[in-house]
């Protein structure tokens, strides 16, 4: 049943990041939910006036993830902490006071849930007027729950094209894909790639015409590079006729324990966006290894990210070259080594398309058949055959494809060995030791933490307006002037 709702973000959160694209600018977003409205209203407020091109992220509790309201209920009741904003406990006026004089146009929202069955979180968010969240039927099911895949299938259906039908209402809803990020770290480039493009199959098959397709950054530059610009060219060939953009997950594993290493690693990060055709980059903090980020930190980190971006950017004409976006077309140019990550995504999107023409059906199927198959994922539904390797520079090898179709596309020569319980505890630490030996070498007080300082920015009651900026900021060139 469609939801009527007055519509938050008129011009959609799609449209605004392709006019940042335009524009030359990578919207950088943070990671970000707060259980009590005025501190999240403070954390949209902070990040809508950073130094940056930003859109907002609103980023929901593990109760209302599951779907276990009774417990978000008696959580608040009680003053118990969440680890997020229990959107669908809130009354709705609540966080429609939460959002008013922010989310607009000139700052979209999005929604981020972690959830395999989200219908009741599609609901709670469409009738407070935003209309951008995230997930998908593989990756939101496998990594972090127990639900059949079926179930979440179908459920991941039904929230699609709820979400949809708030075009009717003058809406542009958007949907991003998190098939780019499964377990976060060690699942070879082409896997991500192909669930990204599938899943994003699935939401137009569903009548998503606004979508974002993700990968997350691995441990090689070079390897990532490549992938982005595979991801980007069958983006471009598979999802033509609608708007798309793809956005890049900084490190999502161990992170440096320095604020050095971690801004390093942030820094690149945003350097491989620019160099790859990412027009947004969801980034992490100096504080990512320690525990949850504060306000402060989250805006230091925007800032440097997009700092960092802009300076990859002025050293790069923007014309086509080796790694360069090519603005509109949702394509990267060719001039990176072809190691075959391509070849094994086509083969694994072409064997999942070639099972069924009901993409959901397909996806079910698929990984029944093994045909797609994640490494180290304990899901029941997945075949758990599969296993990866990290060289010594840092790129994903498959040390066994299981019943996957990609034997003798890639790699060339023989399977690394499978890693064994110190061999995959030292990968999984990898990216962590490089880059705080980086820092290290970098600076005369070696790996020692320079704590950051940063005060919250002061708190607004809810029902009071925001006044209108006076301060220069580049987003203002790309929205309109009245929300």
């Amino acid at each position: 049943m469609p939801v009527s709702a007055p519509a938050v973000q008129a011009a959609g959160f799609g449209a605004f990041v392709s006019r940042a694209r335009a524009a030359g600018a990578l919207v950088v977003q943070p990671r970000m939910g707060m259980a009590d409205p005025l501190r999240m209203r403070d954390g949209l407020l902070a990040t809508r006036d950073a130094d940056a091109v930003t859109v907002g992220t609103i980023t929901l509790d593990s109760y209302t993830r599951t779907g276990d309201l009774a417990a978000a209920r008696r959580a608040l009741a009680d003053g118990v902490g969440l680890n997020g904003y229990p959107i669908v406990t809130h009354p709705a006026d609540t966080t429609r006071a939460v959002l008013r004089g922010i989310a607009d146009a000139r700052f979209p929202v999005q929604v981020r849930h972690g959830s395999a069955m989200p219908e009741h979180i599609v609901r709670a968010l469409l009738s407070i007027g935003l209309d951008a969240t995230e997930g998908g039927p593989v990756s939101y099911c496998l990594p972090y729950s127990r639900t059949p895949l079926r179930e979440a299938v179908t459920a991941w259906r039904r929230s699609c094209e709820l979400l949809a039908s708030a075009e009717k209402f003058g809406a542009e809803p958007h949907l991003e894909t998190f098939g780019g990020c499964l377990m976060g770290q060690l699942c070879p480039p082409s896997l991500l790639i192909a669930v990204s493009v599938l899943e994003a199959l699935f939401f137009r098959q569903h009548g998503l015409r606004s979508i974002s397709l993700s990968y997350a950054q691995q441990a090689d530059p070079r390897q990532d590079e490549e992938a982005l610009t595979v991801l980007g060219r069958l983006a471009g060939e598979l999802l033509s006729d609608v708007d798309h953009h793809l956005v890049l997950y900084a490190y999502m594993g161990v992170f440096p324990r320095s604020p050095g290493g971690a801004r390093l690693l942030l820094e690149d990060a945003a350097r491989l966006a620019v160099r790859a055709g990412a027009a947004r980059l969801i980034v992490k903090t100096t504080a990512e290894a320690h525990r949850i980020p504060t306000v402060g930190e989250n805006v230091l980190a925007l800032e440097g990210a997009a700092a960092a971006a802009a300076d990859e950017r002025a050293r790069r004409p923007q014309t086509a070259g080796p790694g360069t976006y090519i603005a509109n077309t949702g394509t990267a140019s060719t001039g990176i080594d072809d190691t075959g990550i391509e070849a094994e995504a086509r083969a694994l999107i072409g064997a999942v398309l070639e099972l069924d023409a009901d993409i959901g059906r397909a996806l079910v199927r698929a990984f029944a058949a093994g045909y797609l198959d994640v490494p180290y994922c304990l899901h029941p539904d997945n075949a758990g055959r599969t296993r990866t390797s990290l060289g010594s520079d840092g790129r994903l090898h498959w040390s066994s494809i299981g019943s996957m179709p990609i034997a003798g596309l890639a790699d060339g020569g023989p399977r690394a060995p499978i890693l064994g319980s110190s061999g995959l505890i030292s990968a999984l630490s990898h990216v962590q030791r490089t880059y705080d030996a980086r820092a290290a070498a970098r600076s005369p007080l070696g790996a020692a933490a320079d704590p950051l300082r940063t005060a919250e920015p002061p708190r607004t009651p809810v029902p009071v307006p925001v006044p209108p900026r006076t301060t220069s900021t580049p987003r203002r060139e790309l929205g309109l002037t009245t929300p």
